[in-house]
């Protein structure tokens, strides 16, 4: 026997070995507990507005599919040769507007490739300790300031009345300064509290201010 019929051997050896209905059961069992452990972190640190109910659901079924599509292909050399190319032909156009709901994503496809690679403790260590650690973050996260966009509308004559109520806020940014016939708007990024939102009085007070708007506002870095 010469040496590419060893290896050729040892190969189909070590994929040809079957699947069992109690492999893909503790496999949907073990993806199923930890994309739920995901999916009660998810909820629990949603900063959003508008609760997807189907994007949450979405991480469990995620998972679970990733352990069975991993516990098939590990199993048989040539089936996970047609997967990967059957995959690679597969396009998800739904737009994801938060990078975390990405992450969480990823998390969910991770855990599932764990179970369905029979890596139960390992894949539940790890799944605890991401989510012990990201709830920590976003604990620490939520006492800071949010940022807000202030967005003002004034007479151009007023600047000077305009450049001292300025003074009053905390740390800022200027966006933007459009200037027309019918007066001027200035754009401000700032992080504020709860109780500090009351600088939008300030404006309204300030003579030749019309209008004052504060407005949420997500930065560059989602924070």
């Amino acid at each position: 026997m010469s040496f590419v019929d060893i290896i050729k051997n040892s190969v189909i050896e070590q994929f040809n070995t079957g699947v069992s209905m109690e492999q893909i059961f503790f496999s949907l069992l073990a993806a199923f507990a930890m994309c739920l452990f995901i999916l009660l972190i998810y909820r629990n640190t949603f900063r959003g507005v508008l609760y997807s109910k189907g994007f949450a659901f979405s991480l469990v079924l995620l998972g679970m599919i990733t352990a069975v599509i991993i516990r098939t292909i590990s199993s048989n050399l040539a089936l996970s040769l047609g997967m990967v190319g059957a995959l690679s032909i597969v396009r998800f156009r739904t737009a994801v507007k938060d990078p975390v709901d990405t992450i969480f994503m990823f998390w969910s496809i991770a855990a599932g490739i764990m179970a369905g690679a029979g890596l139960y403790l390992p894949g539940a260590i790890a799944c605890l300790t991401v989510g012990v650690l990201y709830y920590v973050v976003c604990l620490f996260s939520r006492k800071g300031k949010s940022p807000y966009l202030l967005v003002v509308r004034y007479d151009p004559q007023c600047q000077a009345e305009l450049k001292k109520a300025l003074r009053t806020l905390p740390k800022h940014r200027v966006k933007s300064r459009t200037v027309t016939k019918n007066g001027a708007e200035l754009t401000l990024e700032m992080s504020l509290d709860i109780d500090e939102m009351t600088v939008i009085d300030t404006f309204l007070n300030t003579e030749g201010v019309t209008d004052a708007s504060l407005v949420s506002y997500e930065s560059e870095f989602g924070l």
